[in-house]
């Protein structure tokens, strides 16, 4: 019963918190946020008896992540965030590439899904073959590599991607 409430407690702190990060016009408000949302989920994955995912969510996720993104706002020193209206075609233009990135993001969401479905049957469920902390450091490092190298990159894009923004809105 004590699990069933503190699940949905955390469930709905991490929607709640997730939805005024995207709402802040402030963005130090959604860094702050954001971090109240990683930290209801780390106490969702002690609620589903995964301390070690937990951890790593707070110490990863809300600690060195989390420090990137301060920084980068710090960077940007944009105060509040002020809605210029687009021309006609810019906007058609971002609606197109939004919705053509959402197409694809769908597509690998659908198929990610497809592929850990079909190695969950296979296998057995994931936290029955992986039971101690050096398993799931093998299995991050050979099976998952490819996974855990992108998402660096990504978020090394996204840091310089920030940068030259600020560097832009500058020699403007």
């Amino acid at each position: 019963m004590l699990d069933t409430v503190l699940f949905y407690a955390f469930g709905g702190i991490a929607v709640l918190a997730s939805l005024l990060v995207i709402g802040q016009r402030n963005p130090m408000y959604s860094v702050l946020l954001l971090i109240v949302s990683f930290g209801a989920l780390a106490g969702l994955y002690v609620v589903l008896d995964a301390p070690f995912v937990a951890v790593t969510q707070i110490i990863i996720y809300a600690g060195a992540i989390m420090v990137v993104f301060l920084f980068v706002v710090m960077l940007l020193n944009v105060p509040r965030e002020e809605p210029s209206p687009p021309g006609l075609l810019a906007a058609a233009r971002g609606r197109t590439i939004g919705g053509l990135l959402t197409l694809v993001l769908a597509v690998e969401l659908v198929w990610a899904l497809s592929r850990v479905y079909q190695e969950w049957f296979r296998a057995g469920a994931p936290a029955e073959r992986l039971t101690s902390v050096r398993e799931i450091g093998i299995a991050l490092f050979t099976t998952y590599s490819f996974a855990f190298e992108v998402t660096s990159i990504l978020i090394l894009v996204a840091m310089v991607g920030a940068v030259v923004l600020a560097r832009r809105e500058r020699l403007e």
